[in-house]
């Protein structure tokens, strides 16, 4: 029997010119044909935004008759489009949860995706939003999505204008994931000590300020001479960042299994969600509760912001492209050791303003 080498569900195909083609089939869901070649790490990408039913969600009944220029319409279209494909695999999995839970409730006994498009105005949007409360931050995730799907609408000819837009998101109290304290990092580094995957994998992301779903990829093909390079996968954003000793020593303490420096107790690669799963499993043990994965990134941008680095520094090292993200980021820099350093700024200006006047007035006295 000759033995499969595609994964589960993937085949392959030749089109009229002998060209081999590969497709994602699974009985109930749409099929997807691949842009890239099986083995390649942006081909499983697209394997695993298959089987998470993003790129060949499941079939519904009957939506192939939407009606025209309705929500599920839409919907339909923006599901296709680069507004949705480009964004990383996990943003598509939130966006997509989040249009249809909208989609799916009703109204008067009408189900929101069939509502036409251009019915929709802004009170009717502010009803909808006011529907998820006390749940504000619900409401805004909701809100950040109808806009984009809005726009995506307006620029397919299904809508004139964006009713979103005029309407406010709502205020919310606290600054996100919790930013770790000095504390709370010693009192993981005590608990994992250097040499242990949980050690690598929290120096990882507070030596590197990214992401965890970027952490887990990063591997030795990721070092070149003594720089950590990558392409975040949220944002496609490009990083090359120097090693610093404190990572370089838990790298070069810690066992590598493979193509990547974090791996499972199988040695296989961490999933996005598997790696967070882990890492709240890490925290706990250290009798961390409130400390995640993404806090941590937030912890290393509060570093550099107390060391008194510029938004421009901080950006190379984060990804970020707005002073706006950074400055939600380091909102938990310690404001007693910015005030300092801001001081010893002010004073080493002034000691050089001074040490000018002083020459320039010697200058003066000798010409005299």
């Amino acid at each position: 029997m000759k033995r499969r080498w595609l994964p589960k569900h993937v085949s392959t195909f030749r089109d009229r010119h002998g060209k081999a083609h590969y497709r994602y089939r699974r009985t109930g869901f749409v099929t997807y044909y691949f842009k890239n070649e099986p083995g390649t790490e942006a081909f499983l990408a697209e394997l695993r935004a298959c089987n998470d039913g993003v790129s060949a969600p499941e079939i519904e009944v009957g939506a192939n008759r939407a009606a025209v220029g309705t929500f599920d319409d839409l919907l339909s279209r923006y599901y296709r489009s680069p507004d949705f494909l480009d964004p990383g695999e996990r943003t598509r999995v939130v966006y997509r949860g989040t249009l249809e839970r909208w989609r799916s409730r009703t109204r008067k006994g009408r189900r929101y995706g069939e509502i036409m498009v251009r019915e929709l105005q802004p009170r009717h949007v502010e009803a909808m939003l006011a529907e998820l409360l006390p749940h504000r931050t619900s409401a805004n995730m909701l809100r950040k999505r109808l806009s984009a799907l809005m726009k995506f609408a307006m620029r397919i000819g299904m809508a004139g204008t964006n009713p979103v837009i005029v309407t406010r998101p709502f205020k919310v109290s606290g600054g996100g994931f919790h930013s770790w304290t000095e504390e709370e990092i010693a009192a993981y580094e005590r608990r994992h000590p250097i040499g242990t995957v949980a050690r690598l994998a929290f120096d990882l992301m507070i030596w590197t300020g990214q992401r965890g779903g970027d952490a887990r990829k990063m591997g030795p093909a990721s070092v070149h001479d003594t720089r950590l390079e990558l392409t975040q996968e949220k944002t496609k954003v490009f990083v090359s960042l120097p090693i610093m000793p404190g990572l370089a020593e838990s790298i070069l303490a810690t066992p590598t299994v493979g193509a990547f420096f974090v791996v499972t107790e199988f040695g296989k690669q961490f999933s996005v969600k598997g790696f967070g799963n882990k890492f709240r499993q890490w925290c706990d043990e250290a009798g961390l509760p409130n400390c995640s994965a993404h806090g941590l990134r937030k912890a290393a941008a509060r570093r550099f912001a107390e060391a008194g680095c510029s938004n421009q520094e901080i950006k190379a090292w984060t990804g970020h492209t707005t002073d706006s993200e950074v400055a939600r980021y380091t909102a938990a820099a310690d404001q007693r050791t910015l005030s300092d350093t801001a001081a010893d700024k002010l004073l080493a200006n002034l000691a050089e303003r001074l040490a000018k006047d002083a020459a320039k007035a010697l200058k003066l006295g000798e010409n005299k």
